[in-house]
């Protein structure tokens, strides 16, 4: 039991890790610099990564309605984490700057990679047709309010305030958001794709997490990771610990089980999503603290998801 946990841990954590350690090592030995990291960057954002959510979800024909309570649980758990972080933010991080990555690395979890293989990987494929659908809706929420908190702490700061107009404008043309709003639509007119349109995506969609990894590995400070500001530090721990519990602790007492609360839980217990990289560093973050963020939640994720497996499968929970 203790031996399959952690070696499920470590199949699906380890291979994210040694992705970024590569961008480490390729930036040290000068193949990857600032100039190839902001083009690959855009590349990943504008086109790899909405092509990867519009054919998960197009392609898996999720109904919403047939699971519609663990759908809600997920979007207001989502909801409720962001603005407890948001909250937090104005009396931990100084930096108005960097509330924004704060709260984004602190409840935006990478559920699109990282979650869909934790759930086939613990109940099959039941486990990827409720993670479809928790995924569907929890992304959506993930890119909007990453838009909306990015936007306000970059634009913002304490005496300024955004405009809605600029905040609807950064929703409503992410690729992020656009890419799975389209992919959602698509799926409810249950049509097919095309078999030659559905391996060109492939080809496209496995270049996002490849290159987003690396390009976060090779953005790293490790240095800076804890040096003088701990907001790196705090945000991570809110991510590992904080909102793992919470959202499990509230499936639990709304009376989720087994491959529900699973799957509650294996979603929020990701580590921070690689998209929130791309994220800051296009709309002009702090990136270094956004890989720094994802650095060390992939390397702490793999404690504590396979803790809280072990707990989780002890007590009969899951």
């Amino acid at each position: 039991m203790s031996w399959e946990t952690w070696n499920f841990a470590f199949s699906v954590t380890v291979p994210n890790l040694l992705m970024m350690l590569l961008g480490v090592f390729l930036r040290q030995r000068r193949l990857m610099d600032d100039r190839f990291i902001d083009g690959t960057s855009k590349l990943v954002f504008n086109l790899a990564l909405p092509c990867l959510l519009f054919f998960s979800i197009a392609t898996n024909h999720p109904h919403i309605l047939a699971n519609l309570p663990l759908v809600m649980y997920g979007a207001l758990g989502t909801v409720a984490t962001f603005l407890m972080l948001e909250i937090a933010a104005k009396w931990l991080v100084k930096e108005p700057r960097e509330r924004g990555v704060f709260v984004q690395g602190g409840f935006r979890a990478n559920t699109a990679i990282v979650g869909l293989a934790y759930a086939m990987t613990a109940y099959g494929e039941e486990g990827v047709a409720l993670g479809s659908l928790y995924l569907t809706v929890t992304v959506i929420l993930f890119n909007v309010l990453s838009v909306f908190t990015l936007t306000r702490s970059l634009q913002g700061g304490p005496d300024k305030k955004v405009s809605h107009l600029s905040l609807l404008r950064g929703i409503v043309t992410n690729p992020l958001i656009i890419g799975l709003v389209c992919g959602l639509a698509y799926a409810q007119t249950g049509l097919g794709i095309p078999q030659v349109l559905v391996q060109t995506g492939g080809y496209i969609s496995g270049l996002s997490l490849p290159l987003a990894l690396l390009c976060t590995g090779a953005s790293l400070d490790l240095r800076a990771m804890f040096r003088s500001s701990n907001v790196a530090a705090l945000s991570s721990a809110a991510k590992l610990f904080v909102v793992p519990l919470l959202m499990t602790l509230g499936g639990w007492l709304c009376g989720f089980e087994g491959a529900a609360l699973g799957i509650i839980f294996l979603f929020s217990a990701t580590p921070t999503a690689s998209g929130s990289y791309v994220m800051t560093r296009a709309m002009g973050g702090n990136a270094t603290l956004a890989a720094n963020i994802i650095a060390i939640t992939t390397v702490g994720s793999f404690f504590t998801t396979a803790l809280g497996i072990y707990f989780l499968r002890s007590w009969g929970a899951i």
